[in-house]
């Protein structure tokens, strides 16, 4: 199978040579020019491996879309609606969207699977997979044991995904149909995620750090429920299984961003340091006008807003949590 990486970032790169691994042919796209010149010198751009010999990069769109019909999105999701215009233009026959970015636009709260129905005619538009689940390029590229979901509504599009991306050796796919509870459970985790960096940073130990995990997927379950989507995908592997991965570890930019803010840096300077995209931030922006549209609780995502963007302290924020009314632990 022929696959065209739309990104080549750490993680379009390392899905790259998982494909490779897999036996399929892949062409990366990236406007990065140093990143495309790394790629073909079988450097990965992020991380010190070396990459296959089939690997290869351009930065030509023609050449992309002259070679497949089935193309992987890895690019932020701020410019994904950008980049999908661009690929209206030039693509010519149906074609297939995966997608591996994990977020939900904050001016539209439209998850990334309604920006392509949006910005793909429909005579250009074949099918649509949310690849997703708790994944770390950094060990994926080591080929280190994942486990992910190809969710889409399309249960045979789903299916063929799940067979293309799946190996005996380091990474197993399974499937979902709930493709709602996927992309919004892939992108309300960075928000916690920033969260329980925030409150590393704070040093307010472990078991704090258990209590925003556990009482973050509360926040996911009522917003998955709230866009469509069915609460026990909040308890699988783009949910929990997600959250725990991004919650909890130095390899999360979410997580290193919120632990950087609990530590008092300014949010220009964590992007100014900060290569790889911040999701998270982005995604406490939109969680919190869909908190103010639909009057849903998320006292967490609530608070981080006021933290991140009108200058609360990170000190009166949690105060402001825990002089919560106190109640009971209802799910």
């Amino acid at each position: 199978m022929r696959i065209s990486i739309i990104g080549g970032g750490a993680w379009g790169t390392t899905l790259g040579q998982v494909l490779i691994d897999n036996n399929h042919q892949v062409k990366i796209y990236d406007v990065n020019i140093d990143n495309v010149d790394k790629i073909n010198q079988k450097r990965h751009p992020f991380f010190d491996t070396i990459l296959p010999d089939e690997i290869y990069a351009t930065s030509d769109l023609k050449e992309i879309i002259e070679f497949s019909s089935t193309y992987l999105l890895s690019v932020p999701t701020k410019v994904i609606r950008d980049v999908l215009k661009t690929l209206n233009i030039h693509i010519h026959e149906p074609s297939v969207f995966i997608n591996v970015s994990k977020g939900i636009e904050p001016e539209t709260l439209k998850r990334v699977s309604e920006i392509v129905l949006e910005e793909i005619d429909a005579d250009k538009y074949e099918g649509f997979v949310a690849l997703t689940g708790p994944s770390h390029a950094e060990e994926v590229i080591l080929r280190h044991l994942t486990l992910l979901v190809a969710a889409s509504t399309n249960e045979q599009l789903a299916i063929k995904i799940q067979h293309t991306f799946s190996n005996e050796a380091y990474l197993r796919v399974y499937t979902s149909n709930d493709l709602i509870g996927c992309e919004v459970g892939g992108a309300v985790k960075n928000a916690i995620a920033v969260i329980s960096g925030a409150c590393t940073g704070l040093g307010l130990g472990e078991n704090a750090r258990a209590a925003v995990i556990t009482r973050g997927i509360i926040e996911i379950v009522r917003v998955v429920e709230l866009m469509g989507g069915k609460k026990e995908t909040a308890f699988g592997l783009t949910g929990i299984g997600d959250l725990i991965v991004t919650a909890s570890s130095e390899h999360s930019r979410n997580f290193t961003a919120g632990k950087k803010i609990g530590l008092g840096e300014s949010l220009e300077h964590i992007y100014k340091e900060q290569k790889q995209t911040i999701e998270g931030i982005r995604t406490i922006e939109a969680m919190h006008g869909l908190s103010k549209k639909y009057n849903v609780d998320l006292p967490m995502i609530n608070t981080a807003y006021e933290i991140i963007f009108n200058g609360l302290s990170v000190e009166k924020g949690l105060q402001k949590l825990l002089s919560r009314d106190l109640k009971s632990e209802d799910f």
